[in-house]
């Protein structure tokens, strides 16, 4: 089997890539743009892997030649930060939506199977739990980046009524726990790097009390794994998730690890989301089971960035 893994170096993809063995692919195209400059995802990849790096955009690129052959591709290329994404809405759209469009287009024309990740940002409902079937009512993205996700999801749907695309949809939680190329402007990993330095953690002052998804980074590869091996390109959309929580559950548990952690709320231009939790009873009936939890993935966290050094100095 050949794969293609686009934005393979960032903090899903790194953590994907260095999990690999030998024998689990005939092929490995990364495609990344360096865009993050995550260089470091690169070293000391798993040896006898058959890995080929690219350095080239989904925007650009001429990705026929690149898909061609291949079995899948886990389209994880994207700018992903809610809150900046208010400030740069044209590269978001660029990049989110039109790179997911090219794609999904080489896919269709080579008939190769696709991986989507989108994310459970894209709801925003007054019940108390969603889940895939809820109606459009709560679907209420607040971020361009989370825009962006819906309406690439609308797109791949009708490429696969109209060009035969064979896809899955992923909305996935907000990933936290520690990769090579992780990245840190995601509530829990920013958080744990603000306590780890002696800063206070920066929470939404609507927050603190609200649910919201998050899922486990080694769980996430495990999902994609999970999804390859079963062949579950059904052109359906699974929520994938570890757990629900609030952000004062979170900030418990990094205080058990940093008792001195501190708290300071500020303001958000995503500040008017409900409260509400996602079910992934779908992708669980599949057979998959997630293993990863809060508690490990801030402890290790944790221990990776006091293995820097102890403690961080951080001016700013």
């Amino acid at each position: 089997m050949r794969a293609v893994i686009t934005g393979a170096l960032g903090h899903i993809g790194s953590r994907l890539i260095h999990s690999l063995k030998p024998g689990d692919y005939d092929q490995v195209l990364l495609l990344d743009n360096l865009y993050t400059q995550r260089f470091c995802s690169l070293f000391n990849l798993p040896r006898e892997v058959p890995f080929r790096f690219v350095e080239d955009d989904v925007c650009t690129a001429q990705l026929e030649k690149y898909v061609a052959g291949s079995d899948v591709v886990i389209h994880l290329a994207a700018i992903t930060d809610a809150a900046s994404s208010f400030q740069i809405r044209d590269l978001v759209e660029r990049v989110n939506l039109h790179g997911t469009r090219r794609v999904a287009q080489a896919c269709a024309a080579s008939g190769c199977k696709l991986i989507f990740l989108s994310t459970t940002s894209i709801y925003g409902s007054q019940n108390a739990t969603v889940d895939e079937n809820c109606p459009s009512s709560d679907l209420k993205p607040q971020s361009p980046y989370a825009e962006t996700k819906l309406r690439a999801e609308q797109m791949l749907q009708l490429m696969g009524h109209r060009d035969g695309l064979r896809f899955v949809i992923c909305r996935f939680g907000t990933v936290f726990g520690p990769s090579i190329g992780m990245r840190f402007h995601t509530a829990i990993n920013k958080f744990v790097w603000q306590a780890c330095a002696g800063q206070p953690m920066t929470v939404w002052r609507t927050a603190l009390h609200q649910y919201r998804p998050y899922l486990d980074v080694n769980d996430a590869v495990r999902a994609l794994g999970f999804i390859i091996k079963r062949d579950i390109f059904d052109n359906q959309i699974y929520n994938v998730l570890t757990t629900n929580a609030t952000v004062s559950e979170i900030v418990d548990i990094i205080r058990a690890c940093i008792p001195d952690a501190q708290v300071q709320h500020v303001d958000s231009p995503i500040m008017n989301q409900l409260s509400y939790t996602v079910s992934c009873e779908k992708f669980q009936s599949l057979g998959f089971q997630f293993q990863g939890s809060l508690l490990k993935g801030i402890s290790s966290t944790v221990q990776l960035i006091r293995d820097i050094r102890q403690p961080i100095a951080v001016q700013t």
